[in-house]
């Protein structure tokens, strides 16, 4: 608490806005809890996101985590390495030839022969692996929470070389191929931590619309509000009817299960950074938000990384998953 207050007390130095002549109001009238409140509402504003996000890359989305972003084009057979300058924007680095499933079109299910569609990390490198699958392999996190949500199984897709002794195929069973000396190249470019992984079917929209990431981060941080202030009624309407959390919980358990926990009206720490959203490829009005949770009460606390994924609706975020 004592931080806080010091990093309001600077924020109010060094302005001279109404902004924090309200500060300086709410300080005297209601401490430092009322200062913190309303800055928390600050950050619900759409307004806000607008101006902060006004000289900032959005080719991807709005990205706090990833330096470096793959991106797998199906439908040309390429597999792009988009990486972050010193002005924080996305150049064009790397283009590889890249084999794909042998079917097109999303996969569903173990040994369909189709790649999947989404958004996946990198979550492990091999360089112990059959020469069928070249000198090293990357694994990706397929399936993904959305993958789970709509039914998907199977596992095992690798970005991986070429055939080293074997005939080479124009497809493969599912992963992303390119030749050799590209994955030994990629392998010597990127931080499999800070690499994130983005499968279409075509070309994928870039420069995405500042207004659009405004809205979701507006909403973003209006759920944290109703989270933080145990507004219950406004928190449970950022979830779809049709929501399933990773654990199969559906919306009306969930629901129980959340009023439970309002019901004890404990005061919350809730920081998110690190924040990243992202439009879900080939699927209209979806987007992914991931980011690092601090969660702190009574009763309970957690650090990790949280994944979100929702559909923009009129405007407002509806959660239809999440871990």
């Amino acid at each position: 608490m004592q931080n806080n207050f010091y990093t309001i007390v600077l924020l109010m130095l060094f302005s001279t806005s109404i902004f924090a002549q309200d500060i300086l109001t709410e300080y005297r009238n209601n401490g430092v809890e009322g200062i913190e409140q309303t800055m928390d509402k600050e950050l619900t504003s759409q307004k806000y996101w607008q101006e902060y996000l006004q000289n900032t890359d959005t080719t991807f989305g709005y990205i706090e985590s990833y330096p470096d972003i793959l991106v797998c084009d199906k439908s040309k057979s390429s597999l792009t390495l988009y990486r972050k300058d010193l002005n924080n924007t996305y150049k064009l680095d790397k283009k590889y030839s890249a084999f794909t499933g042998k079917i097109e079109g999303d996969k569903y299910k173990e040994g369909d022969l189709r790649t999947p569609i989404g958004i996946y990390n990198l979550t492990e490198k091999i360089s112990n692996v059959d020469s069928f699958y070249g000198p090293m392999a990357f694994v990706t996190s397929y399936p993904n929470i959305y993958d789970k949500y709509k039914g998907k199984n199977g596992s095992g897709i690798w970005i991986h070389g070429l055939p080293i002794e074997q005939e080479r195929d124009e497809f493969t069973k599912g992963c992303i191929a390119i030749d050799n000396q590209s994955i030994e190249c990629l392998n010597k470019n990127i931080d499999i931590t800070k690499t994130l992984l983005v499968i279409s079917a075509a070309q994928i929209n870039q420069n995405i619309s500042k207004k659009t990431l405004s809205i979701i981060l507006s909403e973003l941080f209006s759920w944290r509000y109703a989270w933080i202030y145990n507004d219950l009624e406004k928190y449970l309407n950022f979830y779809s009817s049709e929501f399933i959390r990773y654990d199969g919980m559906k919306f009306e358990k969930f629901q129980s299960y959340k009023k439970r926990i309002f019901a004890k009206q404990e005061e919350k720490t809730i920081i998110l950074n690190n924040i990243n959203v992202i439009p879900y490829p080939n699927a209209e009005n979806t987007f992914q938000i991931s980011f690092n949770e601090l969660y702190k009460s009574t009763s309970f606390s957690f650090t990790g990384n949280k994944i979100l994924i929702l559909k923009l609706i009129d405007n407002k975020m509806k959660i239809i998953t999440e871990k």
